[in-house]
């Protein structure tokens, strides 16, 4: 079943479009926040209120109901995943009719610094063997949440029955909850490469299901040649991508390829152009210190005033505030 369906992606997906999805996702990282191993006994509900973090869950065993305010119900079997770019506020449940209580309000047992256990509250005695299990998480995505490439994604991604597309998930699965339980030296870095890998997979069987966005990533994918302009802008936000620069690389017109870059993407390329050009300075001045003229200087502008408003226009402060502002850039 698994090698019909991968011939059956290669042959309806163009060559250009894995190279598009596997330089997108290599401008992706992920810092791991918390995991958690969720056992619950039916009846059961969770609450996982709305956070700037991504969240991911994994049915391992048994199902799970999900429900976003978009999709509504939504019932997942074993080997389902979910990534949640935007930490939306959703519901696990083990029956759509069971009241939920918030993730917070249950005991938690530690199993190290970052990783806890949550087991169903009640004292009756339950076979483990009929218990819904579920591995979930919070994580950092490298790029601030605003950012037009994470923009670009769903609120919710669904990688339906994720192990027999791709069995090498549980299996990470598992080694990120032995790293932390083991507490062995540098497993925080090998946790966070762990966790790249487990979205990067969940993304990469979320764009192969083909799902019907007719904007976004699914687009650039299915449109490989505007995928191509999209990547060129992400690698190298500095260079001077005006409409025909983008139009030559894209090998059309420039009102052909205007069309399809608003129509695939959402929005004009001007614009697009625009924002990642004022999320990378803002990276830029925040994180690494970088003065306002030096970065103005480097994205092409003509002047400080010319940039500070463009910026201004775009992040909705002027850089002088994000320079100002306290602490790391969080992504």
């Amino acid at each position: 079943m698994h090698d019909d369906s991968s011939r059956h992606v290669a042959a309806v997906r163009p060559p250009e479009a894995s190279d598009l999805l596997t330089r997108v996702m290599l401008g992706l990282r992920l810092d791991g926040v918390e995991y958690g191993r969720c056992v619950m006994h039916e009846p059961w509900a969770i609450a996982f209120p709305a956070q700037r973090d991504a969240r991911f869950h994994f049915v391992a065993r048994g199902s799970a109901w999900l429900w976003t305010a978009a999709d509504q119900w939504k019932r997942l079997g074993p080997g389902d995943a979910v990534l949640l770019p935007r930490g939306s506020f959703h519901v696990m449940a083990s029956s759509p009719d069971v009241p939920a209580v918030d993730i917070h309000e249950l005991a938690r047992e530690p199993v190290s610094e970052n990783l806890y256990l949550v087991r169903s509250t009640d004292d009756a005695p339950r076979d483990p063997a009929d218990a819904d299990v579920m591995f979930c998480g919070a994580m950092r995505f490298n790029l601030d949440p605003l950012h037009p490439l994470l923009a670009m994604m769903p609120d919710l991604m669904h990688a339906g029955d994720l192990v027999q597309r791709d069995p090498a998930v549980f299996a990470v699965l598992e080694a990120m909850e032995r790293e932390v339980s083991l507490d062995r030296i540098g497993a925080c870095g090998i946790l966070a490469r762990l966790a790249d890998v487990l979205a990067a997979s969940i993304i990469r069987a979320w764009v192969e299901c083909g799902c019907s966005d007719s904007t976004g990533w699914i687009a650039a994918v299915q449109c490989p040649k505007v995928g191509k302009v999209i990547a060129a802008i992400h690698a190298e936000p500095e260079r001077d991508w005006d409409v025909p620069a983008l139009a030559r690389l894209m090998g059309a017109s420039r009102s052909r390829f205007a069309e399809a870059f608003t129509r695939t993407v959402g929005e004009s390329p001007a614009r697009y152009v625009a924002k990642v050009k004022m999320f990378q300075a803002r990276r830029w001045i925040q994180q690494d210190g970088m003065r306002v003229t030096v970065a103005a200087e480097r994205l092409g502008y003509d002047s400080e005033a010319s940039f500070s408003r463009a910026f201004k226009r775009i992040m909705g402060m002027p850089p002088s505030a994000v320079r100002a502002a306290e602490g790391p850039l969080r992504a």
